[in-house]
């Protein structure tokens, strides 16, 4: 309790913050159809906003050095608030691509700062416990800002006031902290291939979140309004999903520590699959709601598997780079998927949506099957403690190893690299 009392003021941040981008993830998309633009054009305007993501992990961590951690969480949250209202003022969609890129690179920077900061005040006894408030606080939140849709008209301007004013408040609490903030982030090199050549299985999951759970943010509410009556319908099929996601993230995660994460990851995908399907075929049931529960059950959590499967087999001095690699290859297939999904809604109907990611979801299943044939690197024993991760909407855990110095036991780089030559996945 004493270490979560010395960042209470960056978790009350970190709340407020969330609400608000929680409301504005779900709202935008919803805006966006209700002024007319396209599946494709909404498609495209959430690919600009994982864009804006990525750029900001590259960039931030160079403006956080030269400006420092509280100006830096002030001068993004204001980029977030002035790109918010400004949408809500325009419906022109090359200029929504701007200000959605904008919103992407803030909000990156922002999760830099705060798992930055989280990270300095962790030590190897308190990690597990922080990471995992950090977790919690960070679904709630998002889950809160899911009915905060519904407190004006998604074409008036209440919800977006209501988003910028949850924005606004959280640079209080970490402005008025007297607390030391830590030392200027270092940038961090990424390789995709050396996350490859550690877990092919992780590699895939990564893509695999990316693909399925970023395009459910980016295009999952204007599925819902396609088959909806009033706001109200579409906050709880979003807030299903990510109950879901959730409240099963902690078992599903228990259960990986007792078995090989790779066979984890298999029964995602095809529990994914089925359970895409069931949406998509449930539309207008009584049981409709239970299978967005399921949906969001299974694939949400699949992000975290995969960073705890990366984890498994990184030297120490290696899982800041592999957990980073992590997080931008799950943002580069949440930039691909909604642009051609997109598309598909627009000609096929919003159902398509769910059976692409039941589709998608075979396929990855189907690879990750393939990597059960080889044996790993190391066994159940000598995986790594899971720790929950957020969703994709936010992510966490790049900056902060869930591992305490008692866990970081895999084999130094060296020894990985000779491995990796040989016909095993890891």
């Amino acid at each position: 309790m004493k270490v979560l009392l010395t960042v209470t003021s960056l978790l009350l941040s970190t709340a407020l913050l969330l609400v608000g981008h929680g409301l504005q993830l779900t709202l935008l998309p919803l805006r966006a159809s209700f002024t007319g633009m396209s599946e494709f054009i909404i498609g495209l305007s959430a690919s600009s906003y994982f864009l804006g993501f990525i750029a900001g992990c590259l960039l931030i961590p160079l403006i956080i050095r030269r400006v420092g951690h509280i100006r830096g969480f002030a001068v993004l949250t204001a980029i977030m608030i002035c790109s918010l209202l400004s949408l809500e003022m325009l419906d022109y969609w090359p200029a929504w691509l701007v200000l959605r890129f904008l919103t992407g690179v803030a909000i990156s920077g922002l999760y830099t700062v705060i798992e930055s900061w989280l990270n300095s005040q962790a030590t190897p006894e308190s990690r597990g416990r922080i990471l995992s408030t950090y977790t919690f606080i960070t679904l709630v939140a998002m889950l809160a800002g899911q009915f905060l849709i519904n407190v004006g008209p998604v074409d008036s301007s209440v919800p977006f006031s209501l988003a910028t004013l949850f924005l606004a408040l959280a640079i209080l609490p970490v402005g008025m902290t007297r607390r030391m903030a830590p030392q200027p982030v270092e940038t961090t090199q990424i390789r995709f291939t050396l996350l490859y050549k550690r877990s092919r299985s992780a590699f895939a999951g990564a893509l695999l979140s990316g693909l399925v759970a970023g395009s459910f943010w980016s295009l999952g509410a204007v599925f819902a309004k396609s088959y909806s009556v009033t706001a109200m319908e579409i906050t709880w099929f979003m807030s299903a999903a990510i109950g879901g996601g959730a409240l099963l993230q902690y078992p599903i995660g228990m259960l990986s520590d007792k078995i090989d994460r790779r066979l984890v990851l298999a029964l995602l995908c095809i529990g994914g699959a089925l359970t895409s399907a069931a949406v998509a075929w449930s539309i207008g049931q009584a049981w409709y709601l239970a299978m967005v529960f399921l949906f969001g059950a299974m694939v949400l959590p699949i992000y975290a598997i995969s960073l705890a499967t990366a984890a498994d087999v990184s030297a120490p001095e290696e899982f800041v780079e592999i957990g980073t690699s992590v997080l931008l290859l799950n943002a580069v297939g949440a930039a691909i998927a909604p642009l051609p999904l997109g598309q598909l809604m627009a000609v096929a109907g919003a159902s398509a949506l769910f059976w692409s990611f039941a589709a998608i979801c075979l396929l990855m299943g189907f690879f990750l099957a393939l990597q059960m044939r080889h044996p790993r690197t190391i066994s159940v024993e000598q995986q790594t403690p899971f720790e929950a991760a957020g969703n994709d909407g936010a992510p966490v855990g790049f900056e902060l190893d869930p591992r305490g110095n008692d866990d970081l036991e895999p084999a130094p780089a060296e020894d990985l690299d000779e491995l990796a030559d040989t016909n095993r996945e890891r």
